[in-house]
């Protein structure tokens, strides 16, 4: 079921009376049967915008169509949506085989054909022995995989997720994740997933969409979105290492970054902002790069090293420093305190101009 938002405009009103566009006027187009995860920070609109998917809230203006079907002024329990909320919501005095055969009773399905269909979900999120089990006697990810397997029972035409994952601990977030693409993969449904876990988007989702202040800032793959980013805020929110972003000027077709050269580019002569991912820098063992630092802290995990350099800002003051971070090869053997050299990797270096926005 594709989802289609146009114009799409949610606006509160504060308490001292002024407008906050939460959604701002989104163009949005959600393909059918695929995974999409709505990603940002905290006030950027994305559950706003899930919210008036599954008409929680109302639009100030726009448009949201199912497929052919407009259901803008629909009430949520007639637009075929199953939702799912970071607090599981169980019915605790309740069993797993009737907290997920719930709402088929609302809907008065016949009861031969509910108990099947709650047997047939339990199974799909891996519950089938535990369905006389009480809430209490399940982990969190248990929980939550209850919670899916009632918002699917209905056989909605999308599935909604909010935030499902931000109660569980590291391993189970990870465990959760999994199942929930799983699940998705096997039924194929339309899925919007709401994040604002960039690790967590970029690994379930089949594509990813970036918002801020309620503006769609990019849309597309995760690893395309990760690499091409469009504008300096996409490119420091993904990614862990955060990318570094250094001041800069191209100058005679040369790039330079804190005053040494780093490459070369066509665009014309101007200052801007650097952004270097910590995976870009390659050592340059014979020490041609006059883009050096000293190296103040080393931390390898594994195979990788990551340097971690200070910067001093104004007049030599470390009070306005650069702290950036390079990952560079645990077999370099670089210690604090080196001198090192760099060059940087082309496809790992991204130009912006002083509003942020890519330069190409």
């Amino acid at each position: 079921m594709e989802i289609k938002m146009l114009d799409l405009t949610k606006i509160f009103v504060s308490k001292d009376k002024k407008e906050v566009h939460a959604v701002d006027h989104v163009d949005l187009t959600i393909p059918s049967g695929k995974l999409i995860g709505l990603l940002g920070p905290s006030g950027c609109g994305k559950s706003t915008t899930l919210y008036l998917i599954a008409g929680l809230l109302k639009q100030n203006q726009g448009q949201i169509f199912f497929g052919e079907d407009e259901v803008s002024d629909m009430p949520p329990e007639k637009r075929g949506i199953g939702l799912v909320f970071q607090n599981y919501a169980l019915y605790p005095h309740m069993t797993v085989r009737e907290n997920i055969l719930f709402p088929l009773e609302n809907l008065k399905i016949e009861k031969t054909e509910a108990k099947e269909r709650t047997i047939e979900m339990a199974q799909l999120v891996g519950l089938g022995e535990m369905l006389d089990r009480k809430p209490k006697e399940l982990s969190g990810g248990q929980q939550q995989r209850v919670a899916i397997a009632r918002a699917l029972v209905k056989k909605p035409r999308v599935l909604l997720l909010d935030e499902p994952l931000s109660n569980l601990d590291a391993r189970l977030r990870l465990q959760t994740r999994e199942e929930i693409k799983r699940i998705q993969r096997e039924t194929g449904i339309t899925t919007v997933f709401v994040t604002h876990d960039q690790e967590e988007a970029m690994s379930i989702s089949d594509e990813i969409v970036v918002m801020k202040d309620g503006v769609i800032q990019q849309m597309g793959e995760p690893q395309e979105v990760y690499d091409f980013p469009i504008n300096m805020f996409v490119a420091q929110f993904l990614g862990s290492p955060q990318i570094n972003i250094f001041n800069g000027e191209i100058k005679d077709k040369k790039i330079y970054a804190n005053g040494m050269m780093i490459g070369k580019s066509k665009l014309p002569d101007q200052p801007i902002k650097i952004g270097i991912r910590p995976e870009g820098f390659i050592v340059d063992k014979e020490k041609q790069s006059e883009f050096k630092f000293e190296i103040d802290l080393v931390e390898t995990i594994g195979r990788d090293t990551t340097l971690i350099i200070e910067v001093p800002g104004n007049e030599g003051s470390l009070l306005d420093k650069l702290t950036f971070k390079a990952i560079v090869d645990a077999s370099e053997h670089i210690k604090a305190g080196d001198w090192v050299h760099f060059n940087i990797k082309p496809d790992k270096m991204h130009l912006f101009n002083l509003e942020g926005k890519l330069l190409k």
